[in-house]
């Protein structure tokens, strides 16, 4: 076992610099994991802007981590073994003990971590995750793409499977990026009249490769007009933070159609009651999920042949990664790799 590790922390409010720390020993109930890939989130922005640059040690952000066993805690459960490939994504670990996890609602335990926000993530070559938050990875992927699906993949694979939509209704995804082009792929595979919902004519092949039947312009056209006329959507499922924008798509939502939210801003969603009311429609927000559910996306993603694009990045690069997606001119996910963390559980 090295005896240190690299990090990418923050070092300044927004900032990253990379720093060599000592590699720690799991406590009871956690794992030590030799990191190999970790995804880069929109959401590790706003864990990037907002991380004390004067908590020592400083923050380590990422929460789309996957690598493999190298020291197992006390108590930890003999499912998991030294050198088998874990990830954890954005909530490290159920606590076991509060009213959610008592009713079996684990993704909703309020005791648990957000990695890479209120603990140490990914972007690092070594990471301390809890045992209740780990994810079995199959083997028909490699870590570079399953490391997306821990966040992005789950979380618009669980707001189609709540969206409460059935094969043939149409189903609409909008925002094409990150998100967006994930939930393209699982929509199409689960038998959904697929529609997306971009700005600008730049996206629409990707849209109609990645799984769309039909693409709108938002620029150009009237989304709400153009989706009345295919008899309205059956669900929507939302990726974006534009509050107008997401309220305006509202009138296009079938009697008993669903919003889905997965942008998690902190701006009122204005809307009109008496749409909701006349027509029976609902809005629904949905988190990512848990542990068993990311292995069901997982496997689905497997049997149905859904990957993420991404760029690939080292370690080193990670604040030239960062900014690459926050510029939005990332092909679609990046992920950093940690070539000499691939063998540390060695």
């Amino acid at each position: 076992m090295r005896r240190s590790h690299r990090v990418a922390q923050v070092s300044k409010l927004g900032e990253l610099e990379i720093a060599e720390r000592e590699t720690p020993s799991p406590g009871a109930g956690d794992v030590l994991i030799a990191v190999e890939a970790c995804g880069i989130c929109g959401a590790d922005a706003g864990d990037i802007d907002r991380a004390d640059p004067k908590m020592f040690p400083a923050r380590v952000p990422g929460h789309e981590v996957v690598g493999r066993i190298a020291t197992l805690g006390a108590g930890v459960p003999s499912i998991w073994k030294i050198g088998q490939r874990v990830g954890i994504g954005r909530l490290g670990g159920h606590c076991n003990q509060c009213a959610q996890c008592r009713r079996g609602e684990f993704q909703l335990c309020m005791n648990q971590p957000f990695v890479g926000s209120t603990c140490d993530g990914g972007y690092a070559e070594m990471m301390i995750a809890r045992a209740t938050g780990l994810v079995s990875i199959p083997d028909e992927l490699r870590s570079e793409e399953a490391a997306p699906l821990l966040c992005a993949g789950i979380a618009t694979f669980n707001a189609l499977k709540k969206c409460g939509a059935e094969a043939g209704d149409t189903v609409v995804v909008q925002g094409i990026g990150g998100l967006g082009h994930l939930a393209l792929q699982y929509a199409r595979r689960m038998g959904f009249r697929v529609v997306a919902v971009g700005r600008g004519a730049d996206i629409s092949t990707d849209a109609i490769t990645l799984g769309a039947h039909v693409y709108i312009d938002s620029k150009k056209e009237d989304p709400v007009a153009r989706l009345q006329g295919l008899g309205g959507a059956k669900a929507i499922i939302t990726t974006i933070g534009d509050v107008q924008a997401v309220a305006a798509l509202t009138g296009a939502l079938a009697p008993q159609g669903r919003l889905v939210l997965l942008g998690a801003g902190k701006d009122p969603l204005p809307v009109s009651p008496g749409h909701i009311v006349v027509g029976e429609r609902s809005i629904l927000g949905s988190i990512t999920g848990t542990p068993f559910e990311n292995e069901k996306t997982l496997d689905f993603s497997v049997l149905a042949a859904v990957r993420p694009r991404i760029e690939i990045m080292p370690l080193e690069k990670a604040g030239e990664a960062v900014a690459r997606m926050r510029s939005g001119q990332a092909n679609f996910r990046m992920v950093l790799t940690m070539t000499e963390a691939n063998h540390a559980h060695q």
